[in-house]
């Protein structure tokens, strides 16, 4: 009996410690962003997501601890998880943007500028070098679908290769 509960307390501790050590995508704020990119530019992305918000947490534990995935956004973005509901002043840009209530829960403004007022969850933002938004993406995303377009801007393809080229390439490709 003290074997197997020795046995059970080894397996369990390997995992334990096999996930700490898995590697995860470095988040980091919106606010650090601007010296992040001034500092190293680099494209940003931006997760917006809410804490009730289902798809976001199947992201949280999915797409966003695929190795590949994760990988890629480390080595080439900067990563932003955003609270479309925070409600905190968040300064960006040289702007403050407040919490508004509006019915049941409230928004931010900085996700609602984000979002074209188009507030969902969760959505993607893809930021150049420059901080200028290129694409905004919504919904849930596997991590292979996304693989794809987060390479394509990130590696700045789109500055000269068409979607469909690229993506015929790409599905060319092993992995």
């Amino acid at each position: 009996m003290k074997r197997l509960f020795i046995s059970v307390l080894l397996v369990f501790l390997v995992g334990v410690v096999s996930a700490q050590t898995q590697e995860e995508i470095q988040w980091i704020s919106i606010e650090e962003v601007e010296a992040a990119v001034a500092q190293e530019p680099r494209p940003v992305f931006i997760d917006v997501y809410t804490n009730w918000c289902g798809w976001c947490k199947r992201m949280d534990k999915s797409t966003f601890k695929d190795p590949a995935f994760v990988s890629y956004i480390n080595e080439n973005y900067y990563a932003v998880k955003f609270n479309g509901e925070e409600r905190d002043t968040v300064n960006y840009r040289g702007y403050s943007f407040k919490y508004v209530a509006s019915g049941r829960r409230g928004y931010n403004e900085l996700a609602a500028a984000f979002l074209n007022n188009q507030l969902s969850y969760p959505t993607y933002i893809v930021l150049d070098k420059a901080l200028n938004p290129l694409q905004a993406f919504k919904g849930y995303r596997t991590a292979e679908e996304f693989l794809p377009i987060v390479t394509f801007l990130g590696g700045e393809f789109y500055k000269n290769t068409k979607w469909d080229d690229f993506m015929s390439q790409w599905e060319g490709k092993e992995r």
